[in-house]
């Protein structure tokens, strides 16, 4: 089903969510590949599907119907601790909240995914942290709380701490949400540049026809299915 040449591949993707005796279909047969290296945007209005897709290719939900492959595994099959590893070794995530922990300081956030699996790890977790975070634009940063950072940098931050598995995909939901639009190009353009210098597939959900026109490849979903691409 998937080649060397394709990080994700749906086919057919369902979601139905039970509301007491009421079936609500966020997802209706979704069938799309993103090439290795792609940068897609997701685009459409709300309640269109855009993040019940993201959740799924990411492992945050399973699917009622359908299959779902990413980097050649077929995680719609994926149970327990296999798919707790899968998501924590291959997949980066950003969302709108930046989702820091508000008593640790900008290099512990970005540290802190891996920190319980530390002694395992082949490299030092707080130099690869370090780095990051000059990757991003915050060197002169790592020692402030999220509260002492303003929206921009607290995204630059969360970027930086999905990097921290060295994942093969990034996906991104509404990244630039709760922030202006300055630091919001400031982002957009930081995620563009990963993409081309590291070859990290990016997979973006917006509602910003401005942003998404800067990906590769635009997806539009209207009432769950593809609308047009």
């Amino acid at each position: 089903m998937a080649t060397n040449d394709q990080v994700i591949i749906t086919k057919d993707l369902t979601k139905e969510y039970r509301m007491g005796e009421v079936g609500v279909v966020a997802l209706r047969e979704v069938s799309l590949a993103v090439e290795r290296g792609e940068f897609l945007a997701v685009t459409g209005p709300s309640g269109s599907g855009k993040s019940t897709l993201l959740n799924l290719i990411g492992t945050l939900d399973t699917p009622t119907a359908g299959r779902v492959v990413v980097d050649g595994v077929e995680v719609s099959a994926l149970r327990g601790n296999q798919l707790a590893d899968f998501r924590r070794e291959r997949i980066g995530f950003v969302f709108q909240l930046f989702n820091l922990i508000p008593v640790l300081t900008a290099l512990e956030n970005v540290m802190l995914p891996l920190i319980p699996y530390q002694r395992g790890l082949k490299f030092n977790l707080k130099e690869r942290a370090q780095e990051l975070l000059k990757t991003v634009g915050l060197s002169e940063r790592a020692h402030h709380l999220p509260g002492q950072l303003s929206g921009g940098e607290q995204q630059r931050v969360a970027i930086a701490r999905a990097l921290v598995n060295t994942p093969r995909l990034i996906l991104a939901d509404e990244p630039t949400g709760n922030v202006d639009s300055k630091a919001g190009a400031g982002i957009m353009a930081l995620l563009r540049r990963l993409n081309g210098e590291r070859g990290v597939s990016v997979v973006l959900v917006t509602h910003n026809e401005a942003l998404a026109g800067e990906a590769d490849r635009v997806v539009r979903l209207r009432d769950g299915r593809v609308e047009n691409e």
